[in-house]
């Protein structure tokens, strides 16, 4: 299976469990991978048949704004079903990274899979 993918994709979104956190946006970074059949779109050179992109990056910047969740987890799955049922994506992978949670490491997060190879 093809596949169209976002990397590093950083959003702001209101996330965690602490009280302090429930009233600040922090940054999330996401790497999506989508799967696609791109010989269709790519043997007519028609972005209406293509999985687009920017589509996708703007739907998922538009979700975090609007988004109020204690845990990444939970971000992750309605993510995932909010892209897979508007844009008739098969099957993805997503990784959230949630930067600065634990200060001794890097980022921590969550990556699902959902769908049908």
């Amino acid at each position: 299976m093809d596949k169209v993918f976002i990397e590093g994709l950083e959003v702001d979104t209101v996330i965690g469990v602490f009280d302090w956190e429930r009233g600040i946006r922090q940054c999330l970074r996401l790497d999506l991978e989508c799967g696609w059949d791109i010989r269709v779109p790519a043997g007519g050179d028609e972005l209406a048949r293509a999985l687009d992109y920017a589509a996708l990056a703007a739907r998922i910047q538009a979700f975090a704004g609007e988004a109020r969740f204690l845990l990444v987890e939970t971000f992750a799955e309605r993510l995932a079903s909010v892209l897979m049922a508007e844009f008739g994506i098969p099957w993805l992978r997503l990784r959230v990274t949630k930067p600065g949670a634990v200060p001794a490491a890097a980022g921590v997060g969550v990556e699902i899979e959902r769908g049908c190879r």
